[in-house]
């Protein structure tokens, strides 16, 4: 069993600005792919990328031995949720717009708050709760998505914002007793496994070309250390502080958006932006402020 993690709400937030970087990077990444490759064969090259960093990560540490094969049960849950969630996410991607995606992708954090005391039996705070509802209000000044007109791609987005809200419950009670190391290493070896026994499953695989190949690198980069960082942030301090500043990427994906693909930029995207940083300064200000008992 590992020795729990001290109580860091500056430095779990810091980590979790590196998910929100790490995170927008593979978006930005999965759109310039879309209609080359299926879900699975992005998933599969992710994977076996993330899975050569882990290892290189643990070499030069020296710290192999941190990977273990304990808690298999609960990797193969956490990663079968993730999988499914990330499969839907990219699915989504193809058929819905980016902006629509990312709002129904924001409301995972609400699900976390919503299922920490039933799973981890974390108190829901005014402050958190506070935080929580301002940043969703934020979002939705941003993209006002169209929920009244559901399809497909919504639908799929929805499934993998709860699937995201799941797995990172799941992380949480993993990291309890579990390595990062060993967290990140079953990550990328299940699910190689489930996307390339996925994209082989029709007998027909498009392979990485000179133009999608650098993309699929990107994917597997960030994908890592998008959750090296989660996975620190969760360690460091509750589910329900840590998830609210991923409402953070909306703002700096709007900003990728109209730079990189000309999107409008709206004077309600910085209404919008406004709630999601006092949201997230409210959140941050009451978990360092009070006494905490790991």
């Amino acid at each position: 069993m590992t020795t729990p993690a001290p109580y860091r709400p500056v430095t779990a937030a810091l980590w979790m600005l590196g998910s929100v970087v790490s995170f927008s990077g593979m978006a930005i990444a999965g759109r310039q792919l879309q209609g080359v490759h299926d879900t699975f064969e992005i998933m599969a090259a992710r994977s076996f990328v993330s899975f050569f960093l882990v290892i290189g990560a643990a070499l030069a540490m020296g710290r192999l031995r941190d990977i273990r094969a304990t808690r298999l049960t609960g990797h193969a849950v956490r990663n079968v949720v993730h999988f499914t969630g990330q499969n839907l996410w990219f699915w989504a991607l193809t058929l819905i717009p980016l902006a629509q995606l990312i709002a129904i992708e924001f409301t995972s954090p609400l699900w976390v708050i919503l299922l920490s005391p039933l799973l981890l039996g974390e108190r829901i705070t005014g402050p958190r709760a506070l935080a929580a509802g301002l940043g969703f209000v934020g979002i939705l000044i941003v993209v006002r998505p169209d929920f009244a007109a559901l399809n497909v791609g919504v639908l799929a987005a929805a499934g993998a914002a709860i699937c995201f809200a799941a797995t990172n419950i799941a992380t949480k009670r993993l990291a309890r007793d579990v390595t990062i190391l060993s967290i990140l290493f079953w990550l990328t070896v299940m699910q190689f496994i489930f996307g390339a026994v996925l994209a082989a499953w029709d007998g027909q695989i498009t392979w990485p070309t000179a133009t999608t190949g650098p993309w699929l690198f990107l994917i597997g980069v960030t994908g890592v250390l998008a959750h090296l960082c989660l996975t620190s942030a969760l360690r460091l301090a509750p589910a329900t502080f840590v998830m609210p500043i991923d409402f953070t990427r909306l703002p700096l994906m709007a900003l990728a958006g109209a730079l990189l693909y000309n999107e409008q930029l709206e004077a309600l995207l910085f209404v919008g932006a406004a709630l999601i940083v006092l949201a997230n300064w409210i959140n941050i200000r009451s978990e360092t402020r009070k006494p905490h008992n790991p």
